[in-house]
């Protein structure tokens, strides 16, 4: 095991980044929960228990670190999908909670929408890497929902996705409107006649 000239491993160090990287993804992720994407650098820091140049070391850019964050929440929700279908009574209901998830990761996305539309090349790639992650993970639930007669066989996932990202819209700017609702409503019209 190589050790540096302070006597600390290099397996030991490589440790103390990745904990470094989590727990700065984790808080930057609260902060752009609580006040958006242009949420104060020095605040993420600070809820990570690390210095500004911990930060910069890990994601030169605000637009890495907003990349970062929103890969990893991507990768969460395209984990959960198999979790799920293994472990729900039924497909049907394996769609359902995964429905839920990515509603929420839809809805706890402030300044996200803004970002991705903005000329930061960092962001081009990401609704592409989105839709490339979890639009098989909705097909692979659908599939099995249809394939057990619980939903309608004529729905693809990336129309059900758009109208689930299309009801999400706005959320949070309206106390009048709660997205959930209306998502549940349109899951159960999933539901064969």
């Amino acid at each position: 095991m190589a050790v540096d000239e302070s006597g600390v491993s290099g397996a030991r160090r490589r440790a103390d980044a990745r904990r470094n990287e989590q727990a700065l993804l984790d808080a930057a992720a609260a902060a752009f929960l609580a006040c958006g994407v242009n949420a104060p650098v020095r605040d993420i820091a600070a809820r990570a228990g690390v210095g500004v140049g911990t930060i910069y070391r890990h994601f030169p850019t605000r637009a890495d670190l907003v990349v970062a964050v929103y890969r990893h929440q991507v990768e969460a929700c395209a984990e959960a999908g198999p979790t799920l279908l293994a472990g729900c009574d039924t497909p049907c209901v394996a769609l359902a909670r995964w429905i839920d998830l990515f509603v929420e990761f839809l809805v706890t996305k402030h300044g996200l929408a803004e970002a991705l539309r903005s000329d930061d090349a960092a962001f081009e790639a990401l609704h592409a890497y989105f839709l490339d992650r979890l639009v098989p993970v909705c097909a692979r639930l659908l599939d099995a929902a249809a394939a057990a007669g619980e939903v309608r066989a004529d729905v693809a996932a990336y129309e059900l996705m758009r109208g689930v990202g299309n009801l999400c819209i706005g959320a949070g700017h309206d106390p009048r409107y709660d997205p959930r609702r209306l998502v549940d409503i349109l899951v159960a019209g999933l539901r064969p006649q």
